[in-house]
């Protein structure tokens, strides 16, 4: 059966509604960046959690967003066909800020596992409300009736959202809890919650203005029927496995990255205000990266761009240990310097791999199916998955190399073998699943459709 459509198409959207339904990646950008950035540091250096329980806290809530969101994406498809629109589900988002807060406003008498508990379960609510938002949300890049390059343009502007929220947060919570005291926390997570309620509100307006110029697509009478028919589909698509399975490895490299970045300021450089500085150096050139970046894709594809951009991010994974063993600073000038190239790699990974979803949805509508629910719930349960597994492999790999955890007013010096753990499991390690995901990239074929 033939998608249905809801009005005709439109050769490009407006910049005003584009911004607007952008501003949603705003606060998915800070929720994705301040758990990932800090919960594992505030676990073990602040909770005094051992590490190996502090990689369970933040790996098994995301056991439940595997199953949620695929169930998320048949439910949005259904509304999406009963509605003609997918926001009634998105206005979960408007929670998500208060999720964040309890998460971080640990009562003071808990330490060690019952606050690993207290913040795992507030973990599992967070991550409910926003694939609540998230589903929707990005589905609706695939419902619009726009051509290949315009889905990138459209992506262009998220992305440049996405890491607006990410610089903002990457380099406000460090800052707001560079004393390491409890309340630091709390006030640093109602501040930026403030920002994510406000920014879902105005998506929702966003959405509706650029179904409105756009015109979508409305899934066909089959999907969302059933939920494992949704994801045999999505799976037997070879491209979109190849995409699904590359981007697994890529989010777990990004997402190690960022919970490991805290421990290398400190026990490296010795200096935790380092965090906010480095990841002001990756995200602000992922700024004017995007459009950059969009101007490549359509001289070369979207294809190239993508492996270019995780062979440059498994590179300078690699190049951070020249930093490392260098002393004071120029081994900070380098690892500034490699920092900054990974932040451009790192934009290109969002814009591309995001923007290839819709040209794969529409691969899929062109041969007479219409799950663009299915797929989106299968590509952000990966992407969740992505954000439990890379925290939780350095956990381990402290874990394994004897970490010792310790409280807000406690300091302790770590041995050898954890310093050495702390390293490897910063560049090597990122370095191999970056390579891995190159790999399953490599089998993508379907670069170039419009």
């Amino acid at each position: 059966m033939t998608p249905r459509t809801t009005a005709t198409a439109r050769a490009r959207a407006g910049r005003g509604a584009l911004s607007a339904y952008a501003a949603g990646s705003v606060g998915m950008g800070i929720w994705v960046t301040v758990p990932g950035l800090l919960l594992l540091y505030f676990l073990t250096d602040v909770l005094g959690v051992p590490a190996f329980l502090a990689g369970l806290t933040l790996l098994l809530p995301k056991v439940v967003d595997i199953v949620v969101h695929p169930l998320l994406g048949s439910r949005s498809d259904r509304e999406a066909r009963r509605f003609g629109h997918r926001r009634r589900m998105m206005r979960t988002g408007v929670l998500l800020g208060g999720a964040m807060v309890a998460m971080f406003c640990v009562p003071p008498a808990l330490t060690g596992g019952p606050a690993a508990i207290w913040v795992g379960c507030w973990f599992v609510v967070g991550n409910l409300l926003f694939a609540g938002f998230q589903v929707p949300y990005l589905t609706t890049a695939s419902d619009l009736l726009v051509d290949y390059h315009e889905r990138t343009r459209v992506f262009m502007f998220r992305v440049l959202c996405l890491t607006v929220g990410l610089l903002g947060a990457g380099v406000a919570a460090p800052a707001l809890t560079s004393a390491g005291g409890r309340g630091d926390y709390t006030r640093m997570a109602l501040l930026l919650a403030t920002v994510m309620v406000v920014t879902s509100l105005v998506a929702l307006v966003g959405v509706r203005r650029l179904t409105d110029e756009c015109g979508v697509r409305v899934p066909d009478e089959a999907a969302g029927h059933s939920t494992l028919s949704d994801l045999r589909l999505a799976w037997q698509d070879r491209n979109y496995r190849a995409l699904v399975l590359s981007y697994l490895f890529t989010g777990t490299t990004t997402h190690l990255f960022l919970a490991a970045l805290p421990y290398f300021t400190e026990y490296v450089f010795e200096s935790t205000g380092l965090t906010s500085i480095l990841m002001g150096l990756f995200l602000a050139p992922a700024i004017f990266a995007g459009p950059l970046w969009t101007a490549w894709s359509r001289r070369f594809g979207k294809q190239r761009g993508l492996l270019l951009s995780q062979a440059v991010f498994a590179t300078g994974s690699l190049a951070l240990l020249l930093g490392a063993v260098l002393d004071g600073a120029p081994g900070v000038a380098v690892t500034a310097v490699v920092v900054m190239a990974m932040g451009i790699a790192f934009a290109g990974l969002q814009l591309f791999a995001f923007s290839m979803v819709p040209d794969v949805v529409a691969a899929a509508e062109a041969a007479g199916s219409s799950k663009a629910g299915a797929y989106t719930g299968v590509w952000t349960a990966t992407e969740a998955t992505g954000t439990a597994v890379g925290p939780y492999l350095y956990s381990a790999a402290l874990a394994l190399g004897g970490f010792v955890s310790s409280t807000s007013d406690e300091h302790v010096t770590q041995p050898g073998s954890a310093m050495t753990a702390l390293l490897v499991g910063f560049t090597v390690v990122p370095a191999a699943l970056m390579a891995t995901a190159l790999w399953f990239q490599r089998r993508y074929t379907l670069d170039g459709v419009s």
